[in-house]
């Protein structure tokens, strides 16, 4: 089971990993492995002033996740986590893995965060730019999302909900595989020409409806049924290609006996990604 820690940085992410750890190893029978941004031994102001850097540390910190994650340990991710579509990216590796997972969600102030990064030793600090840029750039999580959920909201001075923590990963079903999480062999040799094609048709069909489309209209693409709510004024080609990239890198990793799904899976996953 995953257990994913989220919030602002300095809101004492760390310190509940190890409290959890602690309660976990000595209440129950499971090895727990804690993957952070620690462990990796990064400088933050380096890697958080440098988007390809900060992506490189997700890269690497979900790869070890991945490594680590069964049935039968538990891993504590302590990171910000604080981007939705890499939390659904986490989602879905539980989803593939077949095991539960939960968020929790260290919830601070700006100015509280600030002066608790003050107060850490001169090397360890975030400067203050970084850190503001930070809690610009979080996407709080919301228990609505089944990639947030079952959510855990702590503030500084509450103390764990040890138990409630423990049944949300000890009790509960894992979320079901779908077809977009099974690994499956590439039976068909032309699954990436069509991967590659129904994405681009779909991206230029969105393109294209944008030009009349309102905020709150459904968008219809291209081979599939589900349709794009569109929620944004307009969404520009750079962040249109970078998220379909994300889709067909994670769907050759992951990919359908189903080609026809294709079309629904993309559509699906702008949905989350762009909301």
């Amino acid at each position: 089971p995953l257990v994913v820690l989220c919030g602002y940085p300095c809101s004492g992410k760390t310190r509940r990993a190890h409290e959890l750890r602690d309660y976990l190893t000595q209440n129950t029978e499971r090895k727990v492995h804690v993957v952070g941004d620690e462990i990796q031994g990064i400088d933050k102001n380096s890697v958080y002033s440098d988007s390809q850097k900060e992506k490189n540390l997700r890269g690497a910190l979900r790869a070890e996740v991945e490594r680590k994650v069964n049935r039968d340990d538990v891993v504590i991710l302590d990171s910000l986590n604080y981007i939705k579509g890499y939390r659904y990216e986490l989602f879905c590796l539980i989803k593939h893995t077949q095991t539960p997972h939960c968020l929790v969600y260290c919830l601070t102030s700006a100015e509280v965060s600030s002066e608790c990064n003050k107060a850490r030793e001169a090397d360890s600090q975030y400067t203050q730019e970084i850190l503001d840029g930070l809690v610009l750039r979080f996407e709080a999580p919301d228990s609505r999302n089944r990639w947030d959920s079952p959510l855990f909201t702590i503030q500084k001075e509450d103390a764990l909900p040890f138990e409630a923590i423990c049944d949300a990963l000890f009790k509960r079903k894992a979320p079901p595989p779908n077809q977009s999480t099974q690994s499956q062999p590439l039976s068909s040799t032309n699954f990436l020409y069509e991967l590659d094609k129904v994405t681009q048709d779909i991206l230029m069909a969105l393109l294209d409806s944008q030009k009349t489309s309102v905020p709150g209209d459904l968008i219809s693409t291209p081979g599939a049924t589900e349709k794009i709510s569109f929620f944004h004024t307009s969404l520009n080609m750079v962040e249109l290609r970078k998220l379909r990239r994300q889709f067909i890198s994670y769907t050759k990793m992951h990919p359908t006996e189903n080609i026809g799904q294709i079309a629904n899976m993309f559509v699906q996953y702008l949905n989350k990604s762009m909301h």
